[in-house]
């Protein structure tokens, strides 16, 4: 079978190496066929911790992982002088892309938070074929308005309830269905007056579910797991290699989703337990770049970000030396074997400017770059463990095990 570009840099990605001689293992390839598809709606990483980390500066060049779209565009609140965001899905760069457009479009605040903010209003639907499509690129123009399984356009997703498609979507509304079963209400979550109450209210309601023998069951199952956009690696590195411990590290994530900070400040416990952003409270309970205070701002910079389609790497090698300040490299390492990672970081290394930070995450706690790297490989970079230690307890998403932070001395 011949693979289409985007399947070529999908199956790189999930298998490591291609080997004729050694096919992937079927539930590789299962992962990699779902993964071209929408997978998230929103950005699962916390931007408020990357730009902690950063301390970008105006003018400082950006490079990142576009998922769906969200940080990459927060970024540039910081007044950088552009931001580069690569993807191997074709959907989420549509997805990315589709956000750049409509803030470029957008005659006001208000405009913006109908499309992305609630995402279901049929006029974001007429907007988008009076003003929007003809401003997209024409792959990006064709996955909106190409159709799916019940004949439905996709742009249609933003009338009917943008936030219950993908499939992380689809899985957050089957585990709303299975906690009803169990007669828990996932939103009494987002309804609790402090952070006391609502750790309260997860171990009494919450911390049950995942002692649950079938949910026990269904944890162990990697198929569910890939369900929630987690690879093959990552489903090793989050259980330790024990997928009998599976139900009990999610549930300790989820505890941290549900526990860090005030409900109100946290969209993504809103998008968790309540599958909607909370736009009736303001700013406080949106991504920044869906906030009121950023809009002129984001709006104006938005021709500084680039979405493509590429790997890290590939791209880093088309970049000249010293020309970039900021790596953001999402969860994408877990993925990689050592021989990949040595190639990744000698481009990042070739490319960084002095001063230069990489931040990124990871499913279990230890950094992948510390075990497969060198210290020679590593030469000048500093990590910076006190601040990732403190950055990731503070990170909203707290679906992550670790945050980590290397610098070049400026």
């Amino acid at each position: 079978m011949t693979l289409s570009p985007s399947d070529d840099l999908l199956a790189h990605a999930v298998y490591g190496h291609r080997d004729a001689d050694r096919p992937a293992p079927l539930l590789d390839r299962l992962f990699a066929f779902w993964f071209r598809r929408l997978v998230y709606t929103q950005i699962w990483e916390d931007p408020a911790v990357d730009m902690a980390a950063l301390a970008l500066r105006p003018g400082e060049r950006v490079l990142s992982i576009a998922s769906a779209g969200c940080n990459a565009i927060a970024y540039l609140t910081e007044d950088p002088a552009s931001v580069t965001a690569v993807d191997l899905n074709p959907a989420h760069l549509a997805l990315a892309r589709l956000k750049a457009g409509v803030i470029a479009a957008a005659p006001d605040h208000d405009a913006l938070i109908r499309f992305f903010g609630t995402a279901d209003d049929s006029r974001n639907v007429a907007w988008f074929d009076r003003e929007i499509a003809a401003r997209l690129d024409p792959e990006t123009r064709s996955w909106w308005q190409a159709r799916d399984w019940r004949g439905r356009r996709r742009i249609q997703f933003f009338a009917r309830g943008f936030f219950a498609h993908g499939l992380l979507g689809r899985s957050i509304g089957l585990l709303h269905l299975l906690a009803g079963a169990l007669r828990v209400d996932l939103a009494a979550g987002l309804r609790q007056p402090d952070v006391a109450a609502q750790a309260a209210w997860f171990e009494q309601n919450i911390a049950p579910v995942f002692a649950n023998r079938f949910v026990q069951w269904l944890c162990r199952s990697p198929l569910v797991v890939y369900n929630l956009g987690i690879p093959p690696a990552q489903y090793q590195a989050l259980c330790e290699g024990r997928p009998e411990r599976m139900a009990d590290v999610l549930c300790d994530r989820v505890r941290r989703l549900a526990t860090t900070g005030p409900s109100a400040e946290n969209y993504f416990a809103w998008q968790a337990f309540g599958r909607r952003y909370p736009v009736e409270g303001g700013d406080q309970g949106l991504p920044p770049y869906l906030q009121a205070r950023h809009f002129a701002g984001i709006k104006a910079r938005i021709g500084r970000v680039d979405f493509r389609h590429a790997t890290l790497r590939g791209h880093l090698e088309t970049q000249p030396a010293s020309s970039l300040d900021a790596y953001v490299l999402l969860d994408a390492q877990d993925w990689m074997t050592p021989a990949e990672l040595c190639a990744l970081w000698t481009e990042i290394r070739r490319t960084a400017r002095p001063g230069a930070r990489v931040v990124f995450r990871t499913a279990g706690a230890a950094s992948p770059v510390d075990r497969a790297l060198a210290p020679a490989d590593l030469g000048e970079w500093q990590k910076d463990e006190r601040l990732g230690a403190d950055l990731h307890g503070r990170d909203r998403s707290g679906i992550y095990g670790g945050f980590h932070i290397y610098r070049l001395p400026a």
